[in-house]
């Protein structure tokens, strides 16, 4: 028997699906007679990400179709409870699609394993999403994400750049969307914990040894001169005055 929720976590759980609402019209993530493929990794972040587009889908605002897939790597030890994200696809109505494929992650060189991982993995949704139709690939970032994204870029790349709520890809082929956008990291993690969504069965080995782990790390120390740091660096990426830039 499901146990019933309290006030406030019927409040949050509402609070998430306004913000993706509202992040699917605000930026036009979403159109009428779209085909929606959700990546799915198994995290806490993109089963939010799956659970609050399936609801906007309910809400009937906009008429599209919506499957998910999982991309299973092969040749990392990292796996998920496939039986539970079978069973929440079944709950919210959502069909469900498992793919292998092989990272060659022994032969990547000087390369920092997360960048082969997610290349590879990246290649194999927009194959998978171009061969099926799909005109969205909705990935489970969030503003946290982006912000780190923003510090990464500048500090070892030299430029502004961050990761867009939509991106044309292949022509405008496919789009990729990030529905999570206008919320944090604690949103989704307090959505998950309500939700009760089990941890991966076998973590990354490799996802505390990254750049992002740094940029995170940063991040928290600014909170402590201001709590809303992370919101101000996610404002000022659309607040950019050119008139005061070298």
């Amino acid at each position: 028997m499901t146990k019933k929720l309290s006030i406030y976590q019927k409040r949050h759980v509402e609070f998430v699906n306004n913000k993706v609402a509202k992040a699917v019209m605000d930026y036009g993530l979403i159109d009428s007679g779209d085909s929606v493929l959700v990546a799915v990794s198994g995290g806490k972040d993109s089963l939010v990400l799956l659970e609050a587009l399936a609801s906007f889908k309910r809400y009937g605002f906009v008429d599209f179709n919506i499957e998910a897939i999982h991309i299973n790597i092969e040749d990392i030890p990292y796996s998920v409870d496939k039986e539970f994200v079978i069973e929440l696809c079944q709950n919210i109505d959502v069909k469900i699609n498992f793919l292998s494929i092989k990272s060659n992650i022994e032969d990547r060189g000087k390369k920092a394993p997360c960048f082969v991982c997610s290349w590879h993995r990246r290649k194999a949704l927009f194959r998978y999403a171009k061969e099926h139709g799909f005109q969205k690939l909705a990935l489970g970032h969030h503003m946290d994400d982006a912000v780190e994204t923003l510090l990464i870029n500048m500090a070892y790349h030299g430029n502004i750049s961050s990761l867009p709520a939509k991106l044309s890809m292949f022509d405008g082929v496919i789009n990729l969307i990030r529905p999570l956008i206008l919320l944090t990291d604690k949103d989704s993690r307090e959505f998950a914990n309500i939700k009760k969504y089990k941890e991966l069965t076998e973590p990354c080995p490799f996802e505390d040894v990254t750049k992002r782990k740094t940029a995170r790390d940063l991040i928290k120390q600014l909170e402590a001169i201001h709590p809303k740091v992370a919101h101000n660096l996610f404002r000022s990426m659309s607040n950019i005055d050119e008139e005061y830039l070298p």
